[in-house]
């Protein structure tokens, strides 16, 4: 089976791998190189340097609307094109170019969370588990017919980068179990039920900040979702200090925002209970205990951290 592949971060790794061994990979598409980290200097995605070590050299178009990488598409005679955060729309244009169309590995439970991070939201949420849908692509965002998903309970401290790590593999497995019977006629792909899809748009780093108040439970349940991106901070003393790890705690008469003692840890007010910072990334610094940041900052102890950083 001819296969084009788009993807891009690390996440589409072992769908590319599963390509690159069952079947007949003929290209591969990412995201063109860009400034990345604080020097800003030039990155490759993670799948261009993957393909590379495969031997092919990607093409990585700015945009997809672009006649000659349409052409290029055209060229190869793809039976399909299987798309794993690519990180670009798939015009109907292209949609049309492969004989059994384009296939998107998608890391939720649709309709459940449709959109650019799902994962983060299905932990933000509070879902009690999530999973893989392999669907058949349309000119909507994540709205194509479904032609198989399997699903995964979310674990008690699963980050979203440690749950994507999982979702990438059982994506993986999932397609290679399903591509063919798909391109074959095995398998007629079921349409979304609209009435319950959910949306979980692309992030930024400023929906990092953390929200004193909000009940504890809620942002404890943020700063898994959000690590290792965009991560949860707040500003103190005109630094921005990041939560890699954090608990709730249940608390009465607290002030909201205001930093006491839990234990050795610091622990912050909320509207609802208190945010327990196990551990800290001040600005420029490497993460630490929240005890051994307490230990070099004493002044943080009893301060009022803004509501709205």
């Amino acid at each position: 089976m001819r296969v084009i592949f788009m993807g891009s971060p690390d996440f589409a790794l072992p769908t590319l791998r599963v390509l690159s061994q069952g079947f007949d990979l003929i290209g591969v598409v990412t995201q063109p190189d860009r400034p990345s980290g604080r020097g800003r200097k030039i990155a490759s995605s993670p799948v261009k340097l993957a393909s590379l070590d495969l031997g092919i050299t990607p093409l990585q178009p700015k945009r997809l609307s672009d006649p000659a990488i349409q052409s290029q598409l055209q060229r190869l005679e793809p039976q399909v094109i299987v798309v794993a955060a690519f990180g670009q729309i798939l015009p109907p244009s292209v949609l049309e170019i492969p004989s059994c169309g384009c296939v998107n590995v998608h890391a939720s439970l649709l309709p459940r969370w449709r959109g650019a991070s799902p994962t983060q939201a299905a932990i933000l949420h509070g879902d009690m588990d999530t999973g893989v849908t392999i669907m058949k692509m349309d000119a909507g965002l994540d709205t194509g017919p479904i032609i198989s998903k399997v699903s995964t309970p979310i674990l008690p401290e699963e980050t979203g980068g440690g749950l994507s790590a999982r979702l990438a593999s059982l994506g993986a497995q999932l397609l290679q179990e399903t591509l063919t019977p798909y391109c074959e006629g095995q398998v007629s792909p079921v349409p979304q039920n609209d009435a319950l899809a959910t949306s979980a748009p692309m992030l930024t780093k400023l929906d990092g900040i953390l929200d004193w108040g909000k009940p504890a439970a809620a942002l404890a349940l943020q700063v898994r979702a959000f690590e290792p991106w965009p991560r949860s901070f707040f500003q103190w003393q005109d630094r921005r200090i990041v939560v890699r790890k954090a608990h709730s705690l249940p608390m009465d008469d607290v002030a909201v925002g205001r930093v006491s003692l839990a234990g050795y840890l610091p622990v912050v007010g909320t509207s609802s209970g208190g945010l327990v910072l196990e551990i800290l990334q001040p600005a420029g610094r490497k993460p630490m205990p929240g005890d051994a940041f307490l230990n070099g900052s004493p002044s943080f102890l009893g301060c009022n951290l803004e509501l709205h950083p």
